[in-house]
């Protein structure tokens, strides 16, 4: 694998969580063009991200490195830094044909089209979410009018987007668009697609295949309202809620609504079951547009030599633990996500591993498979040996972080970090005097926050000190030593 320069085709959707892959274990949607995925390649049931918040997220999976070495730890930044560079820039600089499809938020996208920094893309298609509030530079809108239509106006509609002109549609057409170019050498598409993120408002053709009294229950047990409370000084876009009136702030429309099937009062229901089936909804359509892109791959004779990633930026509460939306938790649910590498004959088919691997290993493992040398800032620690074959264990990681340092527009600035070993997984919200630990062979559910628990003092202290040096190893120590003076 190494150094033999694959096409590559990253595809990386917005909120999606790790349990929502048929062929990971998910009995509830349909995702048989990601399934297939899964059964040509290899895919890691335990990768986590780097901060459950997009902008910090996606700075670290594309340098390399956790998002508080690179100094963009939250939304809404005003630019992203000149150093280091993107792996996109990096692979453009040694003669791959980049492009960008969908959503990049390493800035703020308010009201504007994000800065540019020096990407590397050379083929542009940008579209943030399916908003229609700029004048110009939004593609995905531009695209819309050219069909007649106007984004604004279809957002607004019970109905949804409709499938054809929605943005997870338009990702696949524009990239199909870049697929089918002429070139010479190798090539990297970055897909983005904004879905599953809210507003939970999938097209209507689609939010009818799911009923959501079949689509499964939230993890959720009547002591989370207790837990959601003491921490509810802690930032995070919902308030803790029974699943059944959870806090969602803009009303999930009824897979029933636009049947008629309901009263109007009960518009809007706010359950989790509703939720849940307006996500799968979301979900079915980026597995159809998946679909649509790996038969123009096939089509075009490029799959032999393409490497495809399939990932998200981080997950999704949806119900768990009376909450939705993300923040400053660190539960499974927002920060564990699919990643499923598959490339015929290099990338071991069939294989599910459940290693601890983090976002951030994507971006060496790229230069890595480019023939380039990979800088000792990305901390490297190569997927190849795993991914064909060399590694037959499934251990790659001892432990994984997760950081959350002011993230969001809120009033608190909260700071917290996350250490997740094999078993236990630590959360300390410094300067709160708050924290959890969860025994993950006991409680896969995360229902039993152990900080307190006097018997587990010892382990606590332990991982305390692991998760500090971590923190400490993975900050950014400045330019090259070049002198002892």
């Amino acid at each position: 694998m190494r150094g033999s320069r694959p096409n590559i085709l990253w595809i990386c959707t917005d909120q999606q969580r790790y349990d929502t892959i048929g062929a990971l274990g998910n009995p509830h949607v349909d995702t048989s063009n990601i399934d297939r995925l899964v059964a040509e390649g290899s895919a890691f049931t335990h990768a986590y991200c780097q901060s459950p918040i997009c902008t910090p997220s996606r700075a670290s999976f594309l340098t390399g490195q956790y998002a508080s070495a690179v100094h963009v730890n939250g939304n809404g930044n005003s630019h992203f830094p000149e150093t280091p560079p993107l792996v996109t820039k990096l692979l453009a600089d040694s003669g791959y044909d980049c492009g960008l499809i969908g959503k990049l938020h390493l800035s703020s996208a308010f009201g504007r089209v994000e800065e540019r920094v020096n990407d590397g893309y050379r083929y542009w298609q940008y579209s943030h979410a399916p908003r229609d509030d700029w004048e110009t530079g939004h593609d995905y809108a531009d695209w819309v009018r050219s069909k007649g239509e106007v984004l604004g106006e279809l957002t607004e509609s019970l109905d949804g987007v409709p499938a054809e002109l929605h943005q997870t549609t338009w990702c696949a057409e524009k990239t199909i668009d870049f697929l089918g170019e002429a070139r010479e050498g190798p090539w990297l598409a970055s897909v983005n697609i904004y879905d599953p993120h809210p507003p939970f408002n999938p097209p209507g053709t689609y939010r009818d295949q799911f009923d959501p009294e079949q689509v499964g229950e939230p993890l959720f047990r009547e002591s989370d309202l207790a837990q959601q409370k003491a921490l509810e000084s802690v930032d995070f876009q919902s308030k803790g809620r029974h699943p059944r009136d959870l806090d969602i702030r803009s009303p999930v429309i009824p897979w029933t609504q636009t049947r008629g099937l309901v009263e109007p009062e009960t518009a809007g229901k706010r359950d989790a079951k509703t939720l849940i089936a307006a996500y799968y909804a979301m979900i079915k359509l980026i597995d159809d547009q998946v679909g649509r892109i790996m038969a123009a791959l096939q089509a075009t004779g490029q799959r032999e030599n393409t490497l495809v990633i399939f990932t998200s930026d981080h997950g999704e509460m949806l119900g768990d633990h009376g909450l939705i939306q993300k923040g400053c938790r660190f539960y499974e649910g927002l920060v564990r996500v699919p990643l499923i590498f598959s490339w015929p004959g290099h990338v071991t088919s069939g294989r599910k591993s459940d290693a601890l691997v983090e976002l951030r290993d994507i971006a060496p493992l790229l230069l890595e498979l480019a023939g380039l040398p990979v800088p000792e800032r990305m901390q490297p620690r190569s997927l190849v040996p795993m991914l064909s074959g060399e590694n037959p264990t499934d251990e790659h990681r001892e432990f994984v972080r997760c950081e959350f340092y002011d993230a969001l527009d809120q009033a608190d600035g909260t700071f917290a970090t996350m250490y997740r070993d094999r078993r236990y997984k630590l959360v300390v919200y410094h300067g709160h005097g708050l924290g959890e630990l969860y025994d993950l062979e006991e409680d896969p559910g995360e229902f039993e926050n152990l900080w307190d628990s006097p018997g587990h003092t010892a382990v606590k202290l332990d991982l305390m000190q692991r998760s500090f040096d971590a923190s400490m190893l993975a900050m950014d120590r400045g330019p090259d030593r070049i002198g002892p003076m």
